[in-house]
């Protein structure tokens, strides 16, 4: 791993980009790494476009300010595709994970984009056939895990359970270890 891999979340209010970026910030911390996770807000209502981020370092991490260049970025809610520049400060070696149905190569044509890899995941989809709602940020992790290899998918998936059985009983939580198990197995590179 790199000295610091820096991970932006682009979501709407309500789709769980904070806590993804919690949890996988928390997974980390459980495989020993130093970790930061934050939300920004803009208008704090449901279905506004909102970011998280999240540092994972195997050094302390001194800064503590906005992620201008991320290498990684997970988008919850294609539709803000369209609307903001997802790509912005990310690096031509940069990973960008996007939740639709489309293949990386299609996305790829519609967006006119010709560096970074690219990866797809129909997180609504799997977070609709898993936990029944449609909440894709555990889905994206779980993405986000294959395609940067970042953390063990296992350890990943016991951190959700532990924690998500606590908060919000065994079905739920299992619900969402699928989920990551399934976006880990289905998630499409180039």
């Amino acid at each position: 791993m790199p000295e610091m891999i820096e991970v932006r979340w682009h979501g709407r209010g309500g789709q769980g980009a904070k806590t993804a970026a919690y949890l996988l910030a928390e997974s980390a911390m459980g495989e020993g790494k130093y970790i930061q996770a934050f939300p920004e807000y803009g208008p704090e209502r449901m279905g506004a476009p909102m970011l998280s981020f999240t540092r994972i370092s195997n050094r302390p991490i001194r800064i503590h300010c906005h992620v201008s260049n991320p290498k990684v970025v997970a988008v919850l809610d294609p539709t803000l595709l369209g609307a903001i520049n997802v790509f912005a400060g990310v690096p031509d070696d940069g990973i960008v994970i996007v939740n639709t149905e489309d293949s990386p190569e299609a996305l790829r044509r519609s967006l006119g984009v010709s560096d970074r890899r690219i990866f797809t995941v129909p997180a609504t989809r799997i977070a609709l056939e898993t936990v029944g709602r449609a909440i894709p940020n555990t889905p994206m992790i779980g993405a986000l895990v294959k395609a940067t290899g970042l953390l063990s998918i296992d350890k990943v998936m016991e951190y959700t359970r532990e924690r998500f059985t606590g908060r919000y009983g065994t079905r739920v939580a299992e619900g969402n270890v699928n989920a990551i198990r399934r976006a880990y197995e289905e998630v499409r590179g180039e």
